[in-house]
């Protein structure tokens, strides 16, 4: 294997199928993404009393161990409690070679959910940062934020992404990309990656937003468009161009541009800068190639703004800049992009909840 970049679907079938990602039971043919690969929960979650990362020489069994509780059998499905973290297995195993790295993220309906889900692996000193040469188990450690979730074995709660060699893109590389073929419908913003910003003057009616409401019931995982929103969501409304970010709160926004990914290329949402201001956009979720890009059947999709507000409350306002997307090469264009005939769930997207709400 020689090629540089962002691993296309095609690649990770020819890993599977060398070893080099094993699992038990065997990996799923949709698990395969355009340019990631789902990753499953075991059988098993432990409750432990605080997040870890395994650090070098030591393993996350042993760090469980130290710190476990108790355990949950998740065969037929249990409560992760709000609040509560827990280290879960996963099914999959990797034995990278030199030379390819890995990095995971949440997938996106788990970031709306506010589920934090992290990767972590024996000897790992980073979350979600997978070195070239490990060889070893998976692990999630997950806590839910704002609602109590029942989660059961098998369930894909994370995403992982292979690379070959140096695949990001300067910001030169990124103005000249857009000047090619454009990433966003207004003048881009380019630094470190490509700027965002937060919608708050939609053109139709005064919605901008969500807010996770502090005391709601459980929400069962396995239930697509299931639950009415209005018993976990608030609406945030304004027609000022601004709101005010609770501490603590959770929200749900929109970016103001409709942004594109195109089929050669893959992207990770990042953090701007830590100076703007007392909140957090949560930045789970890759986006893969063809997200929002004519060649999937999409004419620009927005992104969806997981929003946490620290200490004190702040004023957020029409078009601040929030977050910035990192490009980056793929080693070959996917077999299939994101939303051709993937039952993608957020292809053409504005401002929406999590797959498992219903408007």
């Amino acid at each position: 294997m020689t090629e540089t970049g962002v691993l296309p679907a095609q690649s990770l079938r020819r890993l599977i199928a060398e070893g080099t990602i094993a699992a038990d039971p065997a990996i799923l043919p949709d698990q395969v993404q355009p340019a990631s690969l789902d990753l499953r929960l075991g059988p098993i979650a432990y409750r432990v009393r605080a997040s870890f990362l395994a650090g070098q020489g030591s393993s996350v069994a042993e760090r469980i161990a130290e710190f476990e509780m108790h355990r949950i059998d998740l065969t037929a499905g249990a409560v992760l409690e709000k609040g509560c973290v827990y280290i879960i297995p996963l099914m999959e195993r990797l034995a990278l070679p030199q030379g390819v790295t890995a990095v995971a993220n949440a997938k996106s309906s788990t970031g709306r959910l506010d589920l934090l889900t992290r990767t972590i692996t024996d000897g790992g000193v980073e979350f979600d940062r997978i070195a070239e040469g490990y060889t070893g188990p998976l692990y999630a450690e997950v806590c839910p934020r704002s609602f109590s979730v029942l989660a059961r074995s098998g369930q894909r709660l994370n995403q992982i992404r292979f690379r070959r060699g140096q695949a990001l893109l300067s910001d030169p590389d990124l103005l000249a990309l857009h000047r090619q073929e454009p990433l966003v419908d207004s003048p881009p913003v380019i630094s470190e990656g490509l700027g965002f910003s937060v919608d708050l003057h939609p053109a139709k009616g005064d919605l901008v937003g969500y807010r996770a409401k502090p005391h709601t019931g459980v929400i069962d995982l396995a239930r697509i468009g299931h639950y009415p929103a209005a018993e976990f969501w608030e609406e945030v409304r304004t027609r000022e161009g601004r709101i005010i970010l609770d501490p603590g709160a959770f929200y749900i926004l929109v970016s103001r541009e409709a942004v594109t990914i195109p089929p050669d290329y893959a992207a990770e949402m990042a953090p701007y800068l830590a100076m703007v201001g007392e909140f957090r956009v949560h930045y789970a979720g890759f986006f893969d190639p063809g997200f929002g890009h004519s060649a999937a059947g999409g004419a620009g999709s927005r992104g969806v703004l997981e929003v946490r507000c620290h200490e004190a409350p702040f004023v957020l306002e029409h078009g601040q800049i929030v977050g910035r997307l990192v490009y980056e090469r793929m080693a070959a264009r996917p077999e299939t992009l994101y939303g051709a005939g993937i039952a993608s769930n957020y292809q053409g997207q504005g401002l929406k909840l999590a797959k498992h709400f219903r408007a």
